[in-house]
C-alpha cells in the first residue's frame, strides 16, 4: 500500500510525533487532503473539536494555526475555520505530501510530480557540473556504490536513491533546490510503492547506470550532459512505474 511505503521513508510525515498538537494536525490535515472535509466547509465548532481530541483550547488553536500555515484552512471571526481549495495548499510541505500520498497519487498528480522534478532536478544537475567540489563528487560516487550493492529491499534502495538526489541538490549550491527534497521523496514513494528496481537485479543495474551517467557528466563539468542524464533517469523511473501499473491492470 502507498501508506506503507511512506512509513519507510524518513522525512515524510514530519508531523508523526506523539504530541497532542501533532495528532490534531495529522488527523484534521488527513481528513482535509482526503476530501472527507471538502473545500468550502467549516471545521466543526471549537467545543466539538475540544471534546473529540481531548486537548486544551491552546493546543487546538495552535494546531489550527499549523494547518493554516500549510494553506489548508483559513480562520475568520464570525465565519469560523473554513477548508481552503486545493489551489491554496502548500504541496512543498513534507507532511502535506505525506497525507496526499497516504490517499494515493492519481495520474494527474504523478504527472505533476514528474514535471516539477524535470524542471528543478534538471537544473540542479546542470549547476552541479559547474559548482561541485571534489568532496561532493566523492559523495555522489558513494551514492552510486550504495545504490549498486546487492541485497537491497525496496525500502533500502529507495533510501539510497533519495540520498543521491539530495546530494545533487546540495552540490547544486542552490538552497531553494535543496529545499524541494519532499517533492523528490513523494515521487520516489509513488514509484517504489508501485514497483521497485530492487525487485529485479537487471532493473536495479539499469537504474544505477542511469544515475551513474549523471555523475560522469558532473565529473566532466558537462552541464548539458548532466541535465540530459537527470532527465533520462527521471524518465526511466516514470517508464518503470507505468509498466508496473499496466501489468497490475492486466492482472486485475
Amino acid at each position: 500500500m502507498m501508506s506503507d511505503a511512506i512509513s519507510h521513508l524518513g522525512r515524510f510525515g514530519a508531523d508523526r510525533g506523539r504530541s497532542s498538537h501533532a495528532r490534531v494536525v495529522r488527523e484534521l490535515g488527513g481528513e482535509i487532503v482526503s476530501g472527507r472535509l471538502p473545500p468550502g466547509v467549516n471545521l466543526p465548532a471549537e467545543a466539538e473539536l475540544l471534546e473529540r481530541f481531548g486537548v486544551s483550547r491552546t493546543c487546538l488553536r495552535e494546531a489550527l494555526k499549523t494547518l493554516s500555515a500549510k494553506g489548508l484552512v483559513s480562520s475568520k471571526t464570525r465565519v469560523g475555520t473554513r477548508v481552503l481549495p486545493e489551489s491554496e495548499w502548500n504541496f512543498f510541505d513534507a507532511a502535506m505530501l505525506g497525507w496526499k500520498a497516504g490517499e494515493g497519487f492519481d495520474e494527474h498528480f504523478r504527472s505533476s510530480l514528474t514535471e516539477i522534478r524535470q524542471a528543478v532536478e534538471g537544473k540542479a544537475a546542470e549547476l552541479c557540473a559547474v559548482r561541485r567540489t571534489p568532496e561532493q563528487l566523492a559523495m555522489l560516487r558513494q551514492c552510486i556504490a550504495d545504490m549498486r550493492r546487492s541485497g537491497h529491499t525496496a525500502q533500502s534502495f529507495a533510501e539510497a536513491d533519495l540520498a543521491f538526489h539530495i546530494a545533487i541538490g546540495v552540490a547544486s549550491g542552490n538552497p531553494f533546490i535543496r529545499s524541494v527534497a519532499a517533492v523528490i521523496e513523494a515521487a520516489l514513494v509513488a514509484s517504489f510503492a508501485i514497483g521497485s528496481p530492487a525487485d529485479d537485479p537487471a532493473l536495479q543495474e539499469e537504474a544505477v547506470i542511469q544515475h551513474e551517467v549523471i555523475v560522469d557528466a558532473i565529473e566532466a563539468h558537462d552541464a548539458d550532459a548532466a541535465r540530459a542524464g537527470m532527465l533520462g533517469a527521471i524518465h526511466g523511473g516514470v517508464t518503470r512505474m507505468e509498466t508496473n501499473l499496466a501489468l497490475r491492470a492486466a492482472k486485475a
